[in-house]
C-alpha cells in the first residue's frame, strides 16, 4: 500500500484524534492538526503543526488548505454524547453534519479527494442480530447516531457526483491508553465505563454505577465490545494507505469481536489494580442494549487489520497507567503487575 506524506488531523487534541497523531508521527507522516480546544487538549498533539481554529469558519478552513498540501484528511472533531445528544439535537446536528460538510466542500475546493471518517456504531440503532456486521439495518434511535449516518450518506454522494473518496470507520467502544501512558482518556465529564471503573480504584470518585443486572447475558449485565486506543488508530493508518493506493470509498466496523460484559471489566480492573471497586446498583437505562459486538471480518479481510491488544486484562492495564500517572502520590498503584507487554511495534508497522 502507499503511504501519504502530509495529513490533516481535524479534532487531532482529543482522544481519538491524539492517538492518531502520535502514530501518524511514528509513520514519518507530516500532520497539520486543526482542533477548537472545546474538548481536546493542547498538551495531547505530540508531532506536527497546531492550528487552533474550527470546522465552522470557512476562513480558516481555507488558509489552512491554502498552505499546505495535504494527501488525505482524517475527521474526529464531532460531539459524542448519546444522553446529550437527545436533549440538544441542534448542537449535534450543526456540529456533526453541518460543520463536517463545510470541511468536504473546503476538500473540494482544493482538490483534497481522500477523507477517512470517525463514524460510529450508533448508526445501528438496536441490533437485530450480533455480532453486527456492515450489511445490517441502519436505525439510529438518537441524534448522534443520525448525524453520523446523514455524513456517511453525504459521502456517498459525494463520491458519486464529485469523486471524493472516504472510509468510513464506525467504532464501537474505544478504549484504553497508550501503553507508556503518552496520552489517555480525559473526557469531561467522563462516560466510558473503563476509565470511570478506574477512577472508582483510584478513589477519584466514590464508586461505580452498574445500571441492571437483569439482562440475558451470562452475567446479567450489558457487554459490550471494546477496542484497544492504538488498534483503533492502527485501522485507520490502514484506511489512509488504501485510499493511497486508489481505494474505493467503503465503510468498515471496528471492534475486536469479543464482547465483555461490565462485570467482567470491573473484574479485571481488580485484577489489574490489585483494589476492591466500590459498586453501587442502578436501574436499567432506556435504550441500552443487552449485546453491542462488533463482525469486524471485513477490515480485517479487506485490509490485513488484526488487533494487537485485544486482550481485557491488557487494555485495562493501559487505562490503569494511565490514570495513575495523572494521580501524584498515587505510588502504590504504580506498583500493581505489569502484564506481558506485545510489542509496540506491533502496532505501529508500516
Amino acid at each position: 500500500m502507499t503511504s501519504p506524506k502530509t495529513v490533516l488531523v481535524v479534532g487531532g487534541a482529543g482522544y481519538i484524534g491524539s492517538h492518531m497523531v502520535w502514530l501518524l508521527g511514528q509513520k514519518g507522516v507530516d500532520v497539520v492538526t486543526l482542533d477548537n480546544l472545546s474538548t481536546g487538549f493542547r498538551d495531547a498533539v505530540l508531532h506536527g503543526r497546531f492550528v487552533h481554529g474550527d470546522i465552522a469558519d470557512r476562513l480558516i478552513l481555507d488558509k489552512v488548505f491554502s498552505e499546505h498540501k495535504f494527501d488525505a484528511v482524517m475527521h474526529f472533531a464531532s460531539f459524542i454524547q448519546v444522553g446529550e445528544s437527545a436533549q440538544d439535537p441542534a448542537k449535534y446536528y450543526h456540529n456533526n453534519a453541518v460543520n463536517t460538510l463545510n470541511l468536504l466542500n473546503a476538500m473540494r475546493a482544493h482538490s483534497v479527494d481522500k477523507f477517512i471518517f470517525s463514524s460510529t456504531a450508533a448508526i445501528f440503532g438496536e441490533p437485530d442480530y450480533v455480532p453486527i456486521d456492515e450489511a445490517h439495518p441502519k436505525r439510529p434511535i438518537n441524534p448522534y447516531g443520525s448525524s453520523k449516518l446523514m455524513i456517511e450518506q453525504a459521502l456517498a454522494d459525494y463520491d458519486r457526483a464529485y469523486g471524493l473518496k472516504s472510509v468510513c470507520l464506525r467504532y464501537f467502544n474505544a478504549a484504553g491508553a497508550h501503553p507508556d501512558s503518552l496520552l489517555g482518556e480525559r473526557h469531561d465529564p467522563e462516560t466510558h465505563l473503563i476509565p470511570l471503573v478506574l477512577q472508582a480504584a483510584s478513589g477519584r470518585r466514590p464508586h461505580i454505577t452498574v445500571f441492571g443486572r437483569d439482562y440475558d447475558t451470562p452475567d446479567g449485565t450489558c457487554i459490550r465490545d471494546y477496542i484497544h486506543i492504538l488498534d483503533l488508530a492502527e485501522a485507520h493508518w490502514l484506511a489512509l494507505q488504501y485510499l493511497q493506493s486508489d481505494g474505493q470509498s467503503t465503510a468498515f466496523n471496528l471492534g475486536n469481536g469479543n464482547g465483555y460484559s461490565v462485570e467482567s471489566v470491573i473484574r479485571a480492573a481488580e485484577r489489574v489494580t490489585g483494589k476492591i471497586i466500590p459498586v453501587q446498583e442502578g436501574q436499567r437505562r432506556a435504550g441500552d442494549p443487552a449485546r453491542l459486538v462488533a463482525n469486524a471480518t471485513g477490515i480485517k479481510r479487506e485490509l490485513g487489520w488484526q488487533p494487537a491488544y485485544a486482550d481485557l486484562d491488557t487494555l485495562v492495564e493501559h487505562a490503569w497507567r494511565w490514570e495513575c500517572s495523572r494521580m501524584p502520590g498515587f505510588a502504590e498503584a504504580k506498583e500493581t503487575r505489569r502484564l506481558p507487554q506485545i510489542a509496540l511495534a506491533a502496532a505501529i508497522t508500516a
